[in-house]
């Protein structure tokens, strides 16, 4: 009996804001350029590119480019597509690297 699969999506777990503020948190996280861009892809499906597109201001084919796997999206488009997203970008000290205070 031949088993029949069908192609999985992420974006349809991904069911809160908090889920896709995770994905994007993990991502970062492991300082690949090429899946964080394909993370934002992910989670910018879940919410529907036509969506993104509007919001951001985004040439259709700029966005799609930009969040593939293989994309490099500049930090203009991270931001504008995180906000779109209702996503924060923040920052938080890594404690790898001390500052010198100043005498």
């Amino acid at each position: 009996m031949a088993v029949k699969l069908t192609r999985y999506g992420p974006a349809e777990d991904l069911t809160s804001d908090a889920a896709m503020a995770t994905v994007m948190a993990e991502a970062f996280a492991t300082e690949d350029a090429g899946y964080i861009a394909h993370a934002l892809g992910v989670v910018a499906r879940t919410k529907g590119m036509a969506q993104i597109v509007e919001r951001t201001g985004l040439l259709r084919e700029q966005l799609y480019r930009s969040v593939s796997e293989q994309g490099n999206p500049t930090l203009k488009t991270t931001i504008a597509v995180m906000k779109a997203l209702g996503i924060e970008l923040t920052a938080k000290p890594c404690g790898t690297m001390q500052v010198a205070a100043r005498p």
